[in-house]
């Protein structure tokens, strides 16, 4: 296998797991790193489908207790509850996204506007941590299904790319009276049915695609358990830092790295696709 192609693996294994339970976007990132890595052609395509699918396993190992407790105790009213909370936050993205994908990636699946949105976000997530926070819901199952829709109608904000799905819906949540913790792992319990969905529908849609690159085998499963790892270690790592702090790195971070990309996209520095 190509040693190059192997490591640009590795390195969009890398991105995705780090980015997508971050609030800094990763498929911004990993437009971003596509784009200068040159992996964004069709083989690309199939290759972030794969990789995806690594983030979502990660996250369903971290709660695989919480899933089986709710899986087993169906039927009864808090296993209910909590999924109905799920389902009613899932559908807003859900509809939007059928309805208007094709058009959000014409127009803004390209470097400049990410980092656009890259800004933007950060601007937000600036002015959301500088209001007083008041918590009126301190634990996932404390959520209605009022909770859970105001959730579900900030993860539509994500369908911009560079948005940032776990951003929109955790700051999102902090706004709406959830605790910092609530509003993280809700976003990491969102992400289950909101990425298997677009996981599942990439794959319909690219199934020839897929089909086609069987010979990607090795390089596809270099990805996949690259995203895996480095998800896990990005969750775990997240619940452990929002304990003593805020996100205004992340912000800062948005704010600075989009800065850099149009910086460099419009003096030439890099050639960005625009």
């Amino acid at each position: 296998m190509d040693i190059i192609l192997a490591l640009k693996a590795v390195i969009l294994g890398l991105v995705e797991g780090l980015t997508e339970f971050l609030p800094i976007s990763s498929t911004g990132h990993l437009i971003l790193a596509g784009d200068l890595l040159n992996f964004n052609d069709e083989r690309g395509k199939a290759f972030e489908i794969i990789i995806q699918a690594g983030a979502i396993l990660a996250v369903c190992w971290e709660y695989r207790r919480k899933i089986v407790t709710v899986v087993q105790g169906l039927g009864q009213a808090e296993s209910n509850k909590f999924v109905l909370n799920l389902l009613v936050a899932f559908l807003p993205a859900a509809v939007l996204g059928l309805l208007f994908a094709h058009k959000i990636k014409e127009y803004l699946f390209q470097p400049v506007p990410v980092a656009a949105a890259f800004i933007i976000g950060g601007i937000v997530i600036l002015w959301a941590e500088k209001r007083e926070h008041v918590v009126r819901v301190d634990s996932v199952e404390a959520m209605s299904w009022q909770d859970a829709l105001k959730i579900g109608l900030a993860q539509t904000l994500a369908l911009i790319p560079g948005t940032s799905r776990s951003g929109a819906t955790i700051i999102g949540g902090l706004l709406f009276g959830l605790s910092r913790r609530t509003a993280t792992e809700f976003s990491f319990f969102l992400a289950i049915p909101t990425l298997l969905a677009a996981t599942v529908y990439e794959v319909y849609k690219h199934k020839d695609l897929l089909l086609s690159s069987q010979g990607d085998v090795m390089l596809f499963a270099i990805g996949f358990v690259t995203a895996f790892f480095s998800a896990l270690v990005a969750i775990r790592a997240l619940l452990k830092f929002i304990s003593q702090h805020d996100f205004v790195v992340f912000a800062w971070y948005r704010i600075i790295f989009g800065i850099v990309v149009l910086i460099t996209a419009y003096t030439g520095v890099v050639h960005w696709s625009l």
